[in-house]
C-alpha cells in the first residue's frame, strides 16, 4: 500500500466546502467526511474526492463517497489506482470501489481472471508469508486492526516497508462472483473460518454469497453444521441460514417455516454464547408466538449479548395491536436491565410499537434519569411517540444532539414532531 500521489486531486479551483471535503479525505477522517456530506450536501467535488480516496488507499472513505453520490465514471483511468495495486493491498473496500458498476467495464474479463489468480495466490500463501517472500525481511510483522468499511474490520500487516491487509479471501470471492464462478460451500466456508469473526470481510462475503443462492443444497449444508463440534462452524452455518431467510423477498417466503423450526430447536441445545446469540437474533426476526416463547427464557441469561439478541423478538405487530402478556413483562424487565444497551434496545422496541399501554410510558419516564445518555434519549423518543408531554422538558435538559450523531438527531426530532402535533400545526 502506498501514499497519496501528486496529481489531479489537489484543492485548486474548488470552493470552501469542496476544499474542506478534499482536506478531510486527505487526512483520512471518515467521520468528518460523513459529517460534511450530510450537513453540506451540495458539494461539486465528490468525484475528485473519490479519486483522492482511492489513490490514497482509503477504501472505506471511497465507499462512503459512493454512497453519497460520487460518480467514478467522471474520473479518468489515470486518476484512479490500478486494479492490480488494489488487489495487492488486500483491501476489499478498495477493490469494490474500483469495480463499481459505472466503471466495471474498464476491466476486461481477462484482467478480472488475472486479478482472481493474484488474490488467490495471496490468500493461499498467507499475507505474512507473501510479505516475507517479497521483502526478504525476517523481522516480526506488526498487526493492526482497522475499520475496513461501515460494518467490517480487518487486520493490516506491516513488514519491511510494506503494508498489506488480510482481505484477499473476500476479494477472491468478489472476483469469482463477477466472473460467474460458483465456489463450493466448503470453499467459501474455508475462507471465512480462519478469521472466525463475523465482522471480517472474508466472513461476510462468504455468508452473504451463500445466503443469496437460496437453494436446497446450500440450506442442507448449512443446517448440517448445527451439530459440528467446533463453535465457529456452527456460527457460520447459523448465519447462512439466518441470512437465507432474511434475504428471501419472494412472495412464497419458502424459508420462513424451515428457519423457524431449525432455530427453535437449536436455541434449546446451543451452549456457545456467540452461536446462541446468532440463533436468537434469527428467532427474533420472526413475528411468531412460537419464536417469542423460545426467546423468553433468555431474557434473564447472564450474558448481556444474549439479552440484547432477544429484545427485538417481542413484537406487537400481530392482532390486536398489543404485546402479549409475557412479552410485556419481558420488555418491562429488560428496560431495567443492568446493561445500558439492553435498556436502550428494549425502550426503542416499546417506543416504536403500537401498544401504548400507560405502563410503558411510566417505564420510559423512569429512564429519563438513566446514567447513559443514549438510554435517556431513547426514553425521550419513546415518550414523544406515545404523545407524553414529559418528553419536552426531558429533551430540553438533554440539550442539542452531539455533532455528527444522526441517531441523537433522530431521537430529538421526534420531540419536535410531537410538539407540532400537540399544537395542531
Amino acid at each position: 500500500m502506498g501514499t497519496e500521489p501528486a496529481g489531479g486531486t489537489g484543492t485548486k479551483d474548488v470552493g470552501d466546502g469542496d476544499a474542506h471535503l478534499i482536506s478531510a479525505v486527505r487526512g483520512g477522517d471518515a467521520e468528518l467526511v460523513r459529517t460534511l456530506l450530510r450537513d453540506h450536501g451540495n458539494f461539486g467535488d465528490r468525484d475528485r474526492a473519490f479519486a483522492l480516496a482511492v489513490r490514497s488507499y482509503r477504501g472505506h472513505i471511497a465507499q462512503l463517497l459512493l454512497q453519497n453520490g460520487a460518480d467514478p465514471s467522471q474520473c479518468a483511468p489515470d486518476e484512479l489506482l490500478p486494479l492490480r495495486e488494489a488487489v495487492e493491498s488486500g483491501s476489499p473496500a478498495l477493490v469494490d470501489a474500483l469495480l463499481h458498476g459505472s466503471i466495471r467495464g474498464r476491466h476486461p474479463e481477462s484482467e478480472l481472471q488475472d486479478m482472481r489468480d493474484l488474490a488467490r495466490h495471496w490468500h493461499e500463501a498467507g499475507v505474512e508469508n507473501e510479505m516475507r517472500r517479497r521483502t526478504g525481511s525476517q523481522d516480526a510483522a506488526t498487526r493492526t486492526r482497522l475499520q475496513e468499511d461501515q460494518y467490517d474490520s480487518i487486520e493490516e500487516f506491516t513488514l519491511g516497508g510494506m503494508r498489506v491487509r488480510d482481505g484477499h479471501g473476500a476479494i477472491l470471492t468478489h472476483l469469482e462472483e463477477l466472473l460467474g464462478i460458483r465456489t463450493s460451500f466448503e470453499g467459501l466456508m474455508d475462507r471465512a473460518l480462519p478469521h472466525a469473526r463475523q465482522d471480517h470481510p472474508a466472513w461476510g462475503s462468504a455468508t452473504m454469497q451463500l445466503a443469496n443462492r437460496r437453494d436446497q443444497a446450500t440450506w442442507t449444508a448449512a443446517e448440517a453444521l448445527r451439530t459440528h463440534p467446533d463453535p465457529a462452524h456452527r456460527l457460520f452455518g447459523a448465519e447462512v441460514l439466518r441470512l437465507t431467510h432474511l434475504f428471501d423477498d419472494s412472495d412464497e417466503d419458502a424459508y420462513a417455516v424451515p428457519a423457524l423450526d431449525v432455530f427453535i430447536h437449536w436455541s434449546g441445545e446451543e451452549t456457545d454464547v456467540a452461536v446462541l446469540t446468532e440463533v436468537l437474533v434469527a428467532l427474533a426476526e420472526h413475528c411468531d408466538l412460537r419464536a417469542e416463547a423460545a426467546l423468553l427464557p433468555y431474557t434473564v441469561h447472564p450474558d448481556a449479548r444474549v439479552r440484547r439478541a432477544v429484545v427485538g423478538g417481542f413484537s406487537d405487530l400481530g392482532s390486536p395491536p398489543a404485546f402479549s402478556g409475557d412479552a410485556r413483562a419481558a420488555l418491562l424487565r429488560l428496560m431495567a436491565d443492568p446493561d445500558a444497551r439492553v435498556r436502550k434496545a428494549a425502550c426503542h422496541n416499546v417506543a416504536g410499537g403500537r401498544d401504548h399501554d400507560p405502563v410503558f410510558a411510566e417505564a420510559m419516564a423512569a429512564l429519563l434519569d438513566d446514567p447513559d445518555r443514549l438510554v435517556r434519549l431513547s426514553a425521550v423518543y419513546g415518550l414523544a411517540l406515545h404523545n407524553d408531554e414529559r418528553c419536552v422538558e426531558a429533551a430540553r435538559l438533554l440539550g442539542p444532539a452531539r455533532p455528527g450523531s444522526e441517531e441523537e438527531e433522530g431521537y430529538l426530532d421526534a420531540v419536535w414532531r410531537y410538539e407540532w402535533r400537540r399544537d395542531g400545526r
